[in-house]
């Protein structure tokens, strides 16, 4: 009887750990898991070879213990001459020779008219702070896609083509899963995921100014009906722009934030060579209607180092595409929203950290989810057992460099249009154009529906383990195109809370 009981006391608790094992990866996620999802994540588990950690990974949430090793950031110093090596011969965008076009005999090309960057666009450009100890820098989308090889339904596609900014957007046709796979094993940490060379110059002025705002305190109305005249913060060209109530009864947020002080003192920000960084950002304008524009920046690293728990690191992935986007309302920023994970938090404009009128954002270590304050950030698991840091470290001024684009998103057509079609790419050239401060910028990549990384690593994989739900490797992400550039709200999905206040204990999920 005593043996009895101890067995069942056993199997009691065993019990319990594998209901929470297999309960709190559920609740914590905050992303969706449809029937697809979960079939796909039954595929994955039957890739490792081993019944008991098929076991382990059903019913415990414990997969791949055996691969369980120590993933620094680096594998040691590198030497400079190598990761020069790697370097690409030219830095410019521009290639060597621009392909001829003949423009009496192309229609769409006959009715493109470039457009310049507003001058409210630069104005209000966001200044980027990345982190003191960073391993991996801003990476120029070019060089990444030299050092990658098209997949295809997780095999390498027999192809004599080179893959280019140009060209990439023809790999939409094949019906399968295609991702860019890394030529190199990221264990080894190749020097090109680093892009030491692409560090930001040091930027003038030292700490940020006095016009830092601090985390209020106190309960603070987030609500934007109740504060703005307008509806900016939810509008498209289906929704157009409507006033909420009489303008003459309240001023613009941007004046009450304001002490008199600040009211008079001019604090402008020309900027100059200093913060720039040789891998190029990417602007994309989109004219939502009613005086409403989006500038959407984008910010390209080859690499994504994830966090770490209890010494253990997960989320690692090649690629990684974060953002951030300030909306206007007749050439007046009104909101900005800053891309972490697999959301965001949207802010009122006035809100948010300033040097001089440009907005500060702080971009944290390894994962470069994108912040509003220099602190620590926990996310998705309690205690703050997962955390992103961020700090004032080499700010990166994107307007120095980037690819410049305006994009329509009602000009876009799905694959049954397409069909009718012969050229896909003249039909796909009409909804993204380059600027005019650019007007050579490729616009193929841009359309590439595949994925910018590595597909999840199976179980089998010795560098892959996943524990409660969480990957030591993930999927690389898709490009900007499939960020909702056509959102009506200032985040991502449908559901957006817009802060007005800097409230480090806030969390978009």
């Amino acid at each position: 009887m005593y043996w009895l009981r101890r067995f069942v006391i056993l199997l009691t608790f065993l019990l319990i750990i594998s209901f929470g094992a297999w309960i709190v990866p559920r609740v914590l996620d905050p992303t969706t898991r449809g029937p697809e999802k979960r079939a796909r994540d039954r595929r994955w588990v039957d890739t490792s070879p081993y019944f008991w950690d098929r076991q382990a990974c059903r019913w415990i949430g414990v997969c791949g213990l055996h691969h369980l090793r120590s993933d620094p950031a680096t594998r040691g110093n590198l030497d400079d001459d190598e990761w020069k090596d790697l370097k690409r011969r030219a830095l410019r965008w521009e290639p060597d020779e621009l392909p001829r076009q003949d423009h009496k005999r192309n229609i769409h090309q006959r009715r493109k008219i470039l457009r310049g960057v507003p001058d409210y666009v630069t104005k209000y450009a966001p200044l980027v702070h990345l982190y003191s100890g960073e391993e991996f820098w801003p990476s120029d989308i070019r060089e990444h896609v030299e050092h990658m090889t098209v997949y295809v339904d997780d095999e390498p596609l027999n192809s004599t083509t080179k893959w280019t900014l140009d060209n990439l957007h023809l790999l939409n046709e094949h019906a399968g899963k295609v991702t860019l796979h890394s030529n190199d094993d990221v264990e080894e940490r190749p020097g090109w995921l680093h892009s030491h060379d692409n560090i930001p110059n040091k930027f003038p002025g030292g700490e940020v100014g006095d016009d830092a705002p601090s985390p209020r305190k106190g309960k603070q109305l987030n609500s934007p009906e109740l504060r703005e005249p307008t509806s900016w913060y939810d509008v498209n060209k289906k929704i157009p722009l409507h006033r909420i109530d009489d303008p003459r009864r309240r001023k613009f947020q941007h004046d009450a934030y304001l002490t008199p002080e600040k009211k008079i003192a001019v604090r402008g920000h020309k900027p100059d060579a200093s913060g720039y960084s040789s891998a190029p950002a990417v602007l994309v304008m989109v004219d939502k209607g009613s005086g409403v524009l989006d500038a959407f920046w984008f910010f390209f690293y080859s690499y994504n180092l994830g966090q770490t728990v209890f010494n253990i690191r997960f989320g690692n992935h090649v690629g990684d595409w974060e953002h951030c986007m300030v909306r206007f309302e007749n050439g007046v920023p009104r909101g900005i929203f800053f891309s972490e994970h697999e959301g965001g938090q949207a802010y009122a404009f006035d809100a948010v950290e300033k040097r001089g009128d440009r907005p500060v954002i702080y971009s944290a270590v390894g994962s470069h989810a994108m912040y509003a304050l220099p602190s620590t950030h926990p996310y998705v698991l309690p205690f703050s057992i997962l955390k992103d840091e961020t700090d004032r470290g080499p700010l990166w001024d994107p307007s120095l460099n980037n690819y410049a684009y305006h994009y329509d998103y009602t000009k876009d057509f799905g694959d049954d249009d397409i069909d009718q079609f012969e050229d896909e790419e003249e039909v796909e050239s009409e909804s993204l154009v380059p600027a005019a401060t650019n007007p050579h910028a490729p616009t193929s990549w841009f359309h590439f529906r595949g994925r910018w990384g590595d597909e999840l690593y199976s179980l089998a994989d010795p560098r892959q383990w996943r524990l409660f739900g969480q990957y030591h490797y993930v999927t690389g992400p898709d490009g900007p195109k499939f960020k909702t550039l056509d959102r009506e709200k200032m985040c991502q999905g449908q559901k957006c809370k817009i802060l007005y206040d800097l409230d480090p204990k806030t969390t978009w999920y």
